[in-house]
């Protein structure tokens, strides 16, 4: 797992991995707004009949998600992070959506007032269309007013980059990450089954984590079925696709598995 945080004037920006977006719906339906703006999304899971993603709003429609559907027109679909419209649902609906059945590979979504407007949509989509990436010195919610709180962006259903004005939302990813890495081995260990019920780290542990460093990278140590061990190396700098994990471990956390209690040690 790897997880990186930096703040730029009140922005908080995450990159992170391994996560599906479904893994982390519940996160950031807790601080967005009414509604959620979808404005890139592409998957193998739901294809045309010439091998193309399905519209979003499309996808929508065969998950029984309602949702409002803004055109974009063909300029958009020529830049990327955006598709030839973006759709807004319902915050609470985000989960119906990406409900865990199917897997995308781009994601992007921004959170956005009740009953925003055509008008503020291509204003959004042509602030996502001429942003110059992912960046701790720029990022994307900082050239936004203050009514966008979120910004999510996922890459092959696994590499995450989170923008956030709620300080304590870094910190619930961390204790997510780990969480979904424990019980990967703990799934793993099982004889056939699909998933575990595994307890997240409390506050303390991240905001011991977060205080230490920014920037960990961390590998499944000791895994049984009584105890699973996390060891974490801090990085000088966020974790990269092309960087290996360090020889050294800085930080061993462990779960107890039959108390489903934490340590970090």
């Amino acid at each position: 797992m790897s997880f990186s945080v930096g703040e730029t004037e009140g922005v908080f920006s995450v990159t992170g991995g391994a996560a599906q977006a479904a893994e982390l719906t519940d996160l950031l339906v807790a601080v967005a707004n009414d509604a959620v703006a979808v404005v890139s999304l592409e998957s193998n899971s739901f294809l045309t009949e010439d091998w193309q993603t399905l519209r979003p709003s499309l996808i929508a429609a065969e998950l029984g998600v309602p949702c409002t559907i803004h055109p974009l027109g063909s300029w958009a679909s020529v830049t990327h992070g955006l598709g030839e419209e973006l759709i807004v649902v319902d915050r609470d609906r985000l989960s119906d959506l990406f409900d865990g059945s199917w897997t995308s590979y781009e994601l992007a979504l921004i959170d956005v007032p009740a009953g925003t407007g055509p008008e503020r949509l291509d204003e959004l989509a042509l602030m996502v269309g001429t942003s110059t990436g992912t960046s701790y010195d720029e990022p994307l919610l900082g050239r936004l007013e203050d009514s966008c709180r979120i910004w999510f962006s996922g890459h092959d259903d696994c590499y995450l980059w989170l923008e956030t004005r709620d300080p304590s939302l870094p910190g619930a990813v961390l204790a997510r990450l780990l969480a979904l890495l424990a019980g990967s081995a703990l799934t793993e260990l099982g004889e056939g089954a699909e998933s575990v019920d595994v307890p997240e780290p409390g506050g303390w542990l991240t905001e011991r984590l977060i205080s230490a460093s920014p920037h960990w990278m961390g590998a499944l140590g000791t895994v049984t079925e009584e105890l699973v061990t996390i060891e974490l190396a801090a990085l000088p700098k966020r974790w990269r696709l092309d960087v290996a994990l360090p020889a050294r471990r800085d930080v061993t956390v462990t779960l107890d598995v039959r108390h489903g209690m934490w340590r970090c040690d």
